[in-house]
């Protein structure tokens, strides 16, 4: 059980009370434990993710690379990574109102790059699959905005964040606890 206190009180004699008790108490809900140890069960499986990860960064422009995982990562409600990827973001100069406006984003154009936006319509369709492939026409706008090679890392970044996802989110990895290494 997580207790929250807040100490932040106003100087307004107005809004004091005798006790001058500035604190409140706020009990969170139980954080859960994770299921497995994924990476102490399947330490070769893991440094392969690893690899993968680090050919899926290989020349990618970062900013677009940390849209791209927290999108997915919103998407496929793993906490884990959305709390990672948006704090190594922020560690790497994003700003707080493009990460917050990220789950909005056909509604909040105005914040992306028209190739940030082809990329997070991209992300989306390889993401959900909805129709059990990507339409045409997201894959269209994608490859107007990027090259070949280009457009291949970026499907290679999106399949990765999956797979972390989906590991993330099958043994409940716990959020909240992650620090950026260049912080």
């Amino acid at each position: 059980m997580t207790t929250h206190v807040d100490t932040t009180h106003t100087t307004d004699p107005a809004h004091t009370t005798d006790a001058l008790d500035t604190t409140a108490s706020t009990e969170y809900a139980h954080e859960h434990a994770p299921r497995l140890p994924f990476a102490e069960r399947v330490p070769e499986f893991y440094r392969a993710m690893l690899r993968l990860e680090t050919a899926a960064a290989k020349d990618i422009d970062p900013t677009l690379y940390h849209l791209i995982k927290i999108r997915a990562s919103q998407i496929n409600h793993c906490a884990f990574c959305v709390d990672m990827h948006s704090k190594d973001a922020l560690a790497e100069g994003e700003t707080v109102e493009r990460i917050v406006q990220l789950s909005a984003w056909e509604e909040s154009r105005h914040f992306y790059t028209e190739r940030e936006l082809a990329a997070l319509a991209l992300t989306e369709s390889v993401t959900v699959l909805t129709d059990g492939f990507v339409p045409d026409e997201v894959y269209a706008r994608a490859a107007r905005h990027f090259d070949e090679t280009e457009l291949a890392r970026v499907i290679g970044a999106i399949v990765v964040i999956n797979a972390w996802n989906r590991i993330a989110v099958t043994t409940r990895m716990t959020p909240g606890h992650y620090t950026p290494r260049s912080a």
